[in-house]
């Protein structure tokens, strides 16, 4: 029979199939968002600078949360939670179906890191 503290110990620092799916959407994901911004969709004031640094935290969180680090998924999480918000914000304002699709999968995204499975595999 097995110990359950032996087990918990041998699951830290294994990377889950769901963290580095969620890794590749949100890099492909703030890649887009920059490419946005340089290009002028967001405007040139504040905003374009907003996204540039939610992007550029983002893109951090996203390489810490692949070396599993803490403060990686801490970004993630809050990256997921902001871009679901901002999504659903702009669905709200254009009512066009891709910013549903966006939000929920964000949202989706949340949701899987926030469980105590996902937590428990971070050193």
């Amino acid at each position: 029979m097995s110990d359950p503290e032996t087990e918990s110990k041998n699951v830290k620092g294994q990377m889950l199939p769901g963290i580095a799916g969620i890794c590749i959407f949100m890099i492909l994901m703030t890649t887009a968002n920059v490419y946005a911004s340089l290009a002028g969709v967001y405007g040139r004031g504040v905003a374009k600078y907003a996204i540039l640094t939610l992007c550029t935290l983002l893109a951090t969180g996203i390489f810490g949360l692949l070396r599993l680090a803490k403060w990686g998924w801490a970004l993630v999480t809050a990256g997921c939670l902001l871009l679901a918000a901002g999504y659903f914000y702009a669905y709200a304002r254009i009512h066009t179906g891709f910013f549903l699709v966006q939000g929920l999968f964000s949202l989706l995204f949340f949701l899987y890191l926030s469980r105590p499975e996902t937590r428990e595999r971070l050193l």
